[in-house]
Protein backbone atom coordinates (compact mmCIF):
# COMPACT_ATOMS: atom_id res chain seq x y z
CA UNK A 1 0.00 0.00 0.00
CA UNK A 2 1.62 3.47 -1.20
CA UNK A 3 0.23 6.16 1.38
CA UNK A 4 0.64 10.03 0.31
CA UNK A 5 1.25 12.05 3.34
CA UNK A 6 0.54 15.75 4.06
CA UNK A 7 0.46 18.37 6.27
CA UNK A 8 -0.23 21.54 7.33
CA UNK A 9 -1.93 22.59 3.95
CA UNK A 10 -3.42 26.02 5.79
CA UNK A 11 -6.11 26.39 2.88
CA UNK A 12 -2.87 26.97 0.48
CA UNK A 13 -5.46 25.62 -2.59
CA UNK A 14 -2.70 26.36 -5.11
CA UNK A 15 -0.21 23.94 -3.09
CA UNK A 16 -3.16 21.55 -2.47
CA UNK A 17 -4.01 21.09 -6.04
CA UNK A 18 -0.80 20.51 -7.16
CA UNK A 19 -0.20 17.91 -3.84
CA UNK A 20 -3.36 16.02 -5.54
CA UNK A 21 -1.89 15.85 -9.11
CA UNK A 22 1.39 14.66 -7.21
CA UNK A 23 -0.37 11.86 -5.55
CA UNK A 24 -2.82 10.84 -8.72
CA UNK A 25 0.34 10.65 -10.51
CA UNK A 26 1.96 8.24 -8.13
CA UNK A 27 -0.48 5.88 -7.33
CA UNK A 28 -1.51 6.42 -3.75
CA UNK A 29 -4.01 4.27 -2.00
CA UNK A 30 -4.87 6.60 1.43
CA UNK A 31 -4.09 9.58 1.85
CA UNK A 32 -3.12 10.67 5.96
CA UNK A 33 -3.30 14.57 6.77
CA UNK A 34 -1.90 15.27 10.04
CA UNK A 35 -3.85 18.30 10.62
CA UNK A 36 -3.70 22.46 10.59
CA UNK A 37 -6.36 21.87 7.17
CA UNK A 38 -8.02 24.94 7.81
CA UNK A 39 -11.15 24.86 5.49
CA UNK A 40 -13.33 22.74 3.97
CA UNK A 41 -11.85 23.56 0.46
CA UNK A 42 -9.11 21.90 1.00
CA UNK A 43 -10.96 18.58 1.87
CA UNK A 44 -13.28 18.85 -1.06
CA UNK A 45 -9.98 19.51 -3.12
CA UNK A 46 -7.98 16.48 -1.86
CA UNK A 47 -11.44 14.05 -2.20
CA UNK A 48 -10.57 14.30 -6.33
CA UNK A 49 -7.39 11.66 -5.50
CA UNK A 50 -10.35 9.09 -4.89
CA UNK A 51 -9.09 6.86 -2.28
CA UNK A 52 -9.76 6.62 1.51
CA UNK A 53 -8.47 9.85 3.68
CA UNK A 54 -7.86 9.71 7.16
CA UNK A 55 -6.41 12.31 9.38
CA UNK A 56 -6.08 14.23 12.84
CA UNK A 57 -6.53 17.91 13.67
CA UNK A 58 -4.08 20.69 14.04
CA UNK A 59 -4.47 23.70 16.43
CA UNK A 60 -5.67 26.28 13.48
CA UNK A 61 -8.25 23.26 12.48
CA UNK A 62 -10.03 23.87 16.27
CA UNK A 63 -12.18 27.45 15.51
CA UNK A 64 -13.39 25.08 12.15
CA UNK A 65 -13.94 21.87 13.90
CA UNK A 66 -17.54 22.04 13.12
CA UNK A 67 -17.38 22.72 9.67
CA UNK A 68 -14.60 20.04 9.24
CA UNK A 69 -16.23 17.51 10.90
CA UNK A 70 -19.34 18.33 9.14
CA UNK A 71 -17.04 17.92 5.23
CA UNK A 72 -15.46 14.68 6.75
CA UNK A 73 -18.42 13.34 7.11
CA UNK A 74 -19.87 14.04 3.91
CA UNK A 75 -16.76 13.15 2.24
CA UNK A 76 -16.12 9.76 4.29
CA UNK A 77 -13.45 11.37 5.66
CA UNK A 78 -11.83 9.79 9.27
CA UNK A 79 -10.47 12.28 10.92
CA UNK A 80 -10.02 12.52 15.28
CA UNK A 81 -8.40 14.65 17.78
CA UNK A 82 -4.47 13.73 18.06
CA UNK A 83 -3.34 11.48 19.15
CA UNK A 84 -4.80 8.93 17.53
CA UNK A 85 -4.07 5.31 16.20
CA UNK A 86 -4.82 3.14 13.45
CA UNK A 87 -3.76 0.22 11.69
CA UNK A 88 -3.25 -0.03 8.04
CA UNK A 89 -2.26 -2.48 5.92
CA UNK A 90 -0.94 -4.36 9.14
CA UNK A 91 0.58 -1.37 10.23
CA UNK A 92 0.70 0.04 13.70
CA UNK A 93 0.47 3.79 12.78
CA UNK A 94 0.33 6.79 15.63
CA UNK A 95 -1.06 10.19 14.07
CA UNK A 96 -0.08 13.30 15.69
CA UNK A 97 -0.51 16.90 14.78
CA UNK A 98 2.30 18.82 17.20
CA UNK A 99 5.40 16.41 17.97
CA UNK A 100 4.88 16.85 21.96
CA UNK A 101 1.85 14.34 20.94
CA UNK A 102 4.28 11.75 20.52
CA UNK A 103 4.90 9.58 23.61
CA UNK A 104 8.61 9.35 24.25
CA UNK A 105 8.34 5.25 24.06
CA UNK A 106 7.28 3.67 20.63
CA UNK A 107 6.64 0.28 21.64
CA UNK A 108 4.44 -1.58 19.30
CA UNK A 109 4.35 1.23 16.85
CA UNK A 110 5.34 1.05 13.46
CA UNK A 111 5.14 4.33 11.92
CA UNK A 112 4.36 7.61 13.49
CA UNK A 113 3.02 11.05 11.36
CA UNK A 114 2.74 14.08 12.43
CA UNK A 115 3.43 17.60 11.59
CA UNK A 116 2.90 21.36 12.97
CA UNK A 117 6.54 21.92 13.02
CA UNK A 118 6.78 22.70 8.75
CA UNK A 119 10.23 21.08 9.12
CA UNK A 120 11.31 17.62 7.41
CA UNK A 121 11.78 14.97 9.52
CA UNK A 122 12.56 10.97 9.01
CA UNK A 123 13.94 9.31 11.41
CA UNK A 124 13.98 5.72 13.27
CA UNK A 125 12.96 5.41 17.05
CA UNK A 126 12.40 2.47 19.03
CA UNK A 127 12.15 0.74 15.80
CA UNK A 128 9.26 3.04 14.55
CA UNK A 129 9.62 5.14 11.98
CA UNK A 130 8.50 8.62 12.98
CA UNK A 131 8.10 10.76 9.75
CA UNK A 132 7.34 14.72 9.38
CA UNK A 133 6.64 15.54 5.50
CA UNK A 134 7.68 19.46 6.25
CA UNK A 135 6.46 22.58 4.42
CA UNK A 136 3.71 21.80 2.19
CA UNK A 137 1.78 25.49 2.28
CA UNK A 138 5.01 27.92 1.60
CA UNK A 139 5.01 30.13 -1.51
CA UNK A 140 8.42 29.04 -2.65
CA UNK A 141 8.59 26.43 -6.00
CA UNK A 142 10.68 23.98 -5.11
CA UNK A 143 10.59 24.22 -1.33
CA UNK A 144 7.39 22.15 -0.50
CA UNK A 145 7.25 18.53 0.28
CA UNK A 146 5.24 15.42 0.69
CA UNK A 147 5.91 12.36 0.90
CA UNK A 148 4.86 8.75 -0.14
CA UNK A 149 5.42 5.48 2.15
CA UNK A 150 5.35 2.24 1.47
CA UNK A 151 3.43 0.55 3.91
CA UNK A 152 5.19 -2.66 2.83
CA UNK A 153 8.78 -1.72 3.47
CA UNK A 154 8.77 1.89 5.26
CA UNK A 155 10.65 3.34 2.35
CA UNK A 156 10.34 7.16 1.94
CA UNK A 157 9.65 8.70 -1.10
CA UNK A 158 9.49 12.71 -0.68
CA UNK A 159 7.78 14.76 -3.40
CA UNK A 160 9.23 18.50 -3.65
CA UNK A 161 6.98 21.17 -5.70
Amino acid sequence: MKLGVLTDTHNNLTNVREIVSLFCEHGVDHLIHTGDVTQPAVLETLNQVGVPVTGVFGNNDQGELSRLRGCCEELGFAFYQPPHRLTLDRRKVLLAHDPLEVPNRLDGIDLVLYGHTHRLLKERRDGALVFNPGECAGHMKGHNTVGIINLETLDVELLHF
